[in-house]
């Protein structure tokens, strides 16, 4: 009962911070060309629609850029800073790719100039281990670049001095040409890429325009009131805080020292610093490798081999990056926790290897020398999860707390047996839904989005989903 309990309060904790962050994938620039009035500025966040097998679909922006209805343009991403994006490392996550100096103007579609699509998919049928591919995709009439103008669903109006958002999803899975099953389609050594890009104007207090994975080093830290950190490109981003910014615990701007790897969630303020409503100091080294989870064995003698996709690490093994790793976690590693909670709750439910599943999103933070990397710690992150609705497999506690079940043929649903349990609580953030009332009278499947944390469920040892927020996509499309 007790661990029950605990599960439950950490699920509603988790709800109220609306997640964490681990992928240090993406960038923030700030300044540039776009704009005749400085005080008027617009930032730009970017997520995905995944599609099971892709772990990795990077792809890069040459360029961004906002039509005005009178003809007028704003550089939301300038040619001469482009910026190189991994859509499927998002994981239904968002983060923030830049910042800008615009024009005070309605705008009614931005055109995104798109350069070098490269794929990393995974083969989970292989033996001993599962492997990963990687293959170069091919825009419509083999142009690179490639231009795609999308329309706003709603125009975005940008008044003098004021703060607009652009919100940017890349739906991978009708992206890439796959057949009926859901499968890549390969042909002369290729993948055909056809971008399907929903976009949508935000501000930065809306849940959709509040950044929700950003991982960054610290640079220097300006107690009381803020701190610097660095993303993979060298570009920098001010943090912001105050009373309300949660730390996870035994942590606060007055003990923040170099080195350390920093997750934040929080939001864009006009000046193009973040507030923040979340800071996990994740780790204290500079090095950490984080992914998924694809296949777990016990090393003999106490401790686990990890198998892991990894899409991030420290600067020290870059050379990781989109690759398989098995990394072996000794007995001796008892430093587990769940982002953001770093306190007892977490210990009934994420407490040792035996808490690991296949699919988990994870980070692994420790020390590299002489070419080794010692695990110190494993923390679970906030993921997403995607799959259609199983008609009839709804149940309503009591308003949005219930239970469904989603198919998925992915890395999550592999570790399920392809029926994924999502578990919502009455805190869970429905969009595109009035709520789980709704799912629960659907007569036909329809295609489900989770964000939360995959779990093994205290009770039953069963791997589960409990989510934080649930969505179907939009419905608009670039094509």
């Amino acid at each position: 009962m007790k661990k029950s309990l605990g599960l439950a309060l950490l699920v509603a904790l988790t709800m109220m911070v609306m997640s964490c962050a681990s992928s240090p994938s993406s960038s923030v620039s700030t300044g540039g060309g776009g704009g005749s009035n400085p005080q008027a500025a617009v930032f730009m966040t970017g997520e995905d629609a995944p599609l099971a097998s892709v772990v990795s679909f990077n792809v890069t922006l040459n360029s961004v850029t906002l039509n005005g209805k009178d003809g007028t343009t704003a550089t939301v991403i300038s040619s001469s800073n482009p910026t190189t994006v991994d859509f499927a490392r998002l994981i239904g996550l968002r983060s923030p790719l830049s910042f800008n100096s615009v024009k005070p103007d309605t705008y009614i579609s931005a055109t995104f100039v798109m350069a070098n699509p490269v794929i990393d998919y995974v083969d989970m049928q292989s033996t001993p281990l599962p492997t990963v591919s990687t293959i170069n995709g091919t825009f419509p009439n083999n142009q690179s670049p490639y231009s795609l103008t999308v329309s706003f669903p709603t125009n975005m109006v940008v008044s003098s001095n004021g703060l607009a958002g652009l919100k940017m999803e890349m739906d991978i899975r009708q992206s890439l040409a796959t057949d009926g099953n859901g499968n890549l389609v390969i042909t002369n050594n290729t993948i055909a890429v056809n971008p399907m890009i929903y976009i949508k104007a935000t501000h930065a207090s809306d849940p959709d325009g509040q950044v929700t994975d950003l991982t960054g080093g610290l640079v220097s830290v300006n107690a009381p009131s803020s701190f610097v950190i660095q993303g993979p490109y060298g570009h920098q981003l001010t943090v912001d805080v105050n009373n309300d910014t949660q730390f996870n615990s035994g942590w606060s701007i007055n003990n923040l020292a170099t080195p350390a790897i920093i997750g934040v969630q929080g939001y864009f303020q006009a000046d193009g610093t973040l507030m923040a409503q979340g800071v996990e100091v994740i780790t204290t080294s500079q090095s950490f490798v984080s992914g998924r989870i694809l296949a777990l064995n016990s090393d003999g003698s106490g401790g686990t081999n990890i198998t892991m996709w990894v899409g991030e690490t420290g600067a020290d093994m870059v050379s990781d990056v989109d690759t398989i790793q098995t990394i072996d976690v000794p007995s001796t590693v008892t430093n587990y926790e769940i982002c953001f909670f770093e306190n007892a709750l977490t210990e009934f439910v994420f407490d040792g290897p035996s808490d690991l599943i296949v699919g988990q999103r994870i980070f692994i933070g420790g020390s590299y020398s002489d070419g080794t990397f010692t695990p110190e710690m494993i923390s679970l992150r906030h993921q997403g999860v995607y799959g259609m609705l199983n008609v009839g497999s709804v149940t309503v506690t009591n308003g949005n707390a219930g239970v469904f079940t989603i198919a998925n043929n992915g890395l999550v649903g592999y570790s399920t047996g392809g029926t994924v349990t999502v578990d919502t609580f009455n805190a869970t953030a429905f969009f595109n839904l009035t709520g789980l009332s709704q799912l629960q009278s659907e007569t036909t499947a329809i295609p489900i989005e989770a964000r939360g944390l995959f779990l093994k469920d205290p009770t039953t040892g069963n791997p589960t989903f409990y989510a934080g927020l649930v969505s179907t996509p939009p419905t608009s499309t670039s094509k």
